[in-house]
C-alpha cells in the first residue's frame, strides 16, 4: 500500500540519502538529492527491451552498492516512455522511463526513473525535483542523510 507523504508535513532530504525501490528488488541505494535535475535516474548496467502481452518492458542490471561490483540485482519494469535526456555534462541520450515506488523514512509514493549507466558517477541514484515535488519533499543542501545512516547496506543485500 503506498502511503503518501502530506502536503502538510514535508519530508526533508539532505543532499545524499539511502532510499529503497522495493519493487526493482532495491532494498537500500544511495542517492544524490539534485534539485537541478528534472528526471530522476538508476544506474544499469545493461538494459534490454522486449514486449509482453503488447506492452513494452525493459529488463535491466543493476550494482546497487558502488564499492560490491559482484552484487548484481535484475530487475524488470513497463517502460511509459522513451525521452532525450542532458545529463550534467551536456550530451543528450534517449532512455527507457519507468515507474516504480520510492521509499524513504516510512513514507512511499511512484516516481518516474530513467535508466543509463551510472558507473562512473560516484552515486548509483540521481533523485530528481519531479520526484521531490510527487513526495512533498524539502532539500537542506548543508544536511546529508537525514533520514538516517545506514552503516552495512552489503549485509541488507547479502542476507546478513
Amino acid at each position: 500500500m503506498m502511503h503518501r507523504p502530506s502536503e502538510s508535513a514535508p519530508l526533508l532530504l539532505g543532499w545524499r540519502e539511502w532510499l529503497g525501490l522495493p519493487e526493482l528488488g532495491l532494498p537500500l541505494i544511495k542517492a544524490k538529492i539534485d534539485t537541478g535535475a528534472r528526471t530522476s535516474a538508476l544506474h544499469a548496467f545493461y538494459v534490454d527491451p522486449f514486449s509482453r502481452g503488447g506492452n513494452r518492458y525493459v529488463r535491466f542490471g543493476v550494482h546497487p552498492l558502488k564499492q560490491c561490483a559482484d552484487l548484481l540485482i535484475h530487475a524488470e519494469a513497463e517502460v511509459i516512455d522513451r525521452r532525450r535526456v542532458s545529463d550534467s555534462g551536456g550530451h543528450r541520450e534517449e532512455r527507457y522511463v519507468i515507474q516504480t515506488p520510492l521509499r524513504i523514512a516510512g513514507r512511499e509514493w511512484p516516481i518516474e526513473l530513467t535508466l543509463t549507466n551510472r558507473e562512473s558517477m560516484l552515486f548509483r541514484m540521481l533523485l530528481g525535483r519531479t520526484a521531490m515535488v510527487a513526495g512533498a519533499a524539502r532539500v537542506d543542501p548543508a544536511g546529508s542523510f537525514l533520514t538516517g545512516r545506514i552503516e552495512d547496506a552489503e549485509a541488507r543485500y547479502r542476507g546478513g
